[in-house]
């Protein structure tokens, strides 16, 4: 069964209360008894189904989460220099805009982080996205526009070693028949994992070394066991040696199982006439879409 799925909250075929049917829940009561103006909250939909979070955690086993739609504030925060330096400014907008305070969005994976990156973005901008992009064809840049709300959700296809925790299993291929059996536990990276990698990307270019191991890097952060050996320093070493067939196989199995909102659309290359799908950049203009007009 596929694992994509409409972002219904986002489109037209959207549940009861979503932003698609229009603004519910909560209101403010200063802004609306004091101002005439209400600040709309929406419930939007998690990609991982609160699977990967433990009882007793808020997100646990939950399928959406609410946010209050931007303000003033939350331009504030997207333009603090401090906070762009530190590169917590999307954790700290997620954070002021989530109406349950108990979240911390380091927490939360990087997918439903993603989604409610997005959706944040809708609520206070709309979903239409133009930037400009290049094609992968002949490589000319053009201005395309995309729509944020038409983006479809990927959920989790294979289910977690138990629920309410964020470590699953792949399982090594073998090429001949006395190659060992060799599974990997891993989970799916976080804020505070996204936030350690840049930091010692950061680190590493300040005392003049390249910072070209994101691979390894990744694994480091994401590899919890192999078969029963979840010592760091041994797993560190398995990593360095990893047979490049295993890491193609690991990697497969985590994109492939990874939740979020597929970032990708298709255009027509106004140069060479191409169809393709390339990415969507998430340029300056994500949150300031006045920019580049």
């Amino acid at each position: 069964m596929s694992k994509r799925k409409n972002n219904d909250v986002l489109t037209g075929g959207a549940p009861e209360g979503s932003m698609a049917q229009g603004w519910s829940g909560p209101r403010s009561d200063i802004m609306r008894d004091e101002f005439g103006l209400e600040i709309p909250t929406e419930n939007v939909p998690l990609p991982s189904g609160g699977k990967v979070y433990p009882e007793g955690h808020p997100l646990h086993m939950a399928e959406t989460v609410q946010i209050r739609a931007m303000t003033a504030k939350e331009e504030d925060i997207l333009t603090s220099k401090a906070l762009i330096k530190k590169g917590t400014v999307i954790t700290e907008l997620i954070r002021s805009c989530l109406t349950d305070k108990r979240i911390d969005p380091n927490d939360m994976i990087l997918g439903d982080r993603n989604a409610l990156m997005v959706a944040l973005r809708i609520t206070g901008y709309g979903a239409s996205y133009p930037v400009e992009v290049g094609c992968p064809s002949c490589g000319e840049k053009s201005r395309q526009e995309f729509n944020l709300g038409e983006l479809p959700l990927t959920r989790l296809q294979e289910d977690p070693i138990a629920l309410g925790s964020n470590v699953f299993e792949a399982v090594m291929p073998k090429t001949r028949e006395n190659d060992p059996d060799i599974v990997i536990r891993y989970r799916h990276m976080t804020g505070v994992d996204e936030q350690h990698i840049q930091q010692m990307q950061d680190r590493k270019k300040k005392q003049g070394f390249q910072t070209d191991n994101l691979i390894t890097m990744r694994y480091q952060q994401q590899i919890v066991a192999i078969n029963d050996i979840t010592d760091k320093t041994k797993i560190q070493m398995f990593i360095q040696k990893m047979p490049t067939r295993y890491s193609m196989a690991l990697r497969s199995a985590m994109d492939n199982n990874e939740p979020g909102i597929e970032m990708k659309q298709h255009i027509t290359c106004p140069a060479c006439y191409t169809e393709s799908e390339v990415s969507m950049p998430l340029g300056a203009s994500f949150f300031w879409p006045d920019i580049g007009k």
